[in-house]
């Protein structure tokens, strides 16, 4: 049986569930994020240590305004409201990505972290502004000024992840099968299990069978 210490997300398909059931895509965030809360509790139960989940990329950026806005009124909400439990669960949350948001958001994300910054249950990596490829660049960037050697193990410690262990399983809802600039360089050897099902839709029952055909794979990695 395989060991389970990492799962990320791309939680894909809040917008498209929200305009099928209620005519809106911010319906359908809304939605989404009660399937967080689910997939949070879930993971706990499996006693799996860190998740990543990603909420929203560079290119997201590209959305409508008041789509982001609502986004980030719900993100605010959330963490207002949910911080202490967070923190009472012994859940820490860590920012991935860059916090060029409103000063309130930025505040209220810095207050988070730094709260939760010593729990051990579990360990919730937030991808916000997040890009994989931009992340790449400015782990070279950072050896360079540094004057260091170029190797695998200086890139992974100059990126937003050092000190996370890479992700043993990725799952992507939404019916799209890419990686859309999400951990590029920490997925080489991930499990990847593309889910039909929309976001809002995936439910604890999807993601345990998930889980199961995860533990049930031969992993090789590079070997026979």
């Amino acid at each position: 049986m395989n060991p389970l210490n990492h799962v990320a997300i791309i939680m894909d398909g809040n917008g498209r569930w929200g305009l099928k059931y209620k005519n809106s895509r911010n319906a359908g965030h809304r939605a989404g994020l009660n399937t967080v809360e689910k997939i949070i509790r879930e993971t706990i139960k499996n006693k799996i240590n860190f998740l990543t989940l990603f909420a929203f990329s560079t290119e997201n950026w590209k959305r409508p305004r008041k789509e982001i806005d609502y986004l980030f009124n719900l993100l605010e909400n959330f963490l207002i409201k949910r911080t202490e439990d967070l923190h009472k669960q012994n859940i820490k949350l860590k920012i991935l990505g860059l916090k060029k948001f409103s000063p309130k958001l930025n505040k209220l994300l810095n207050i988070s972290e730094k709260k939760t910054s010593k729990n051990t249950k579990l360990q919730i990596n937030l991808a916000l502004n997040y890009g994989s490829k931009s992340e790449l660049i400015n782990a070279f960037k950072k050896i360079k000024k540094d004057k260091a050697i170029i190797s695998e193990k200086n890139l992974s410690k100059n990126l937003q992840t050092k000190n996370i262990p890479d992700p043993d399983l990725l799952i992507r809802t939404g019916n799209t099968k890419r990686l859309s600039n999400f951990l590029l360089w920490q997925l080489a050897y991930s499990e990847i299990f593309f889910e039909k099902k929309l976001w809002p839709a995936f439910n604890v029952k999807d993601y345990n069978k998930i889980i199961r055909e995860y533990r049930s794979i031969k992993r090789n990695f590079g070997n026979i």
